[in-house]
């Protein structure tokens, strides 16, 4: 599935409630701008059977108490087996996601600090990681020009055009 494509079911499958889709479809160009930017249209993230995401806490080995919640995207589900060590108890599962609802999830997941993308299938050493603010930053700037606009549209009015004009 294309970027697009996931971007429209993220929009047909939001709360139909009147705005929501609409919010989505508004912030739909910053998430895209961001996964352009990585190299896969889907990842494979780990999950738990409730089906919880599973963060890594890393901390500074230098500043113990300075701490970061990651969640890893793998490039396929033989890397992501590969981390599914259940080091709390929980079973783990490696579960294919569209990287748009990646990225719009983590939106919503507030511990969550970061997303590292592992890109090369076997090298779980290297990724792109997209940090919570530089989504949030982006998103923040596409929801204000959404408000910009509404608040014109409500400002401005179509104008009335009767039905026999021609």
């Amino acid at each position: 599935m294309d970027l697009d494509q996931q971007i429209q079911t993220l929009i047909t499958n939001a709360p139909q409630d009147g705005t929501t889709p609409d919010v989505v479809e508004a912030i739909a160009p910053a998430l895209k701008a961001i996964a352009e930017q990585l190299h896969r249209e889907q990842y494979y993230i780990l999950q738990t059977l409730d089906e919880r995401w599973v963060l890594t806490t890393l901390r500074n080995l230098d500043q113990p108490k300075l701490e970061k919640r990651v969640l890893y995207a793998y490039p396929n589900v033989k890397d992501a087996s590969a981390r599914a060590h259940p080091t709390s108890g929980a079973t783990m599962v490696a579960v294919p996601l569209p990287v748009i609802h990646i990225l719009f999830q983590m939106l919503a997941i507030q511990p969550l600090d970061s997303i590292v993308f592992l890109e090369i299938p076997g090298n779980l050493e290297a990724g792109t990681e997209v940090k919570r603010e530089e989504i949030q930053g982006l998103v923040q700037e596409y929801l204000q020009r959404y408000q910009v606009e509404r608040r014109y549209q409500a400002d401005h009015p179509a104008p009335y055009i009767p039905p026999d004009l021609a």
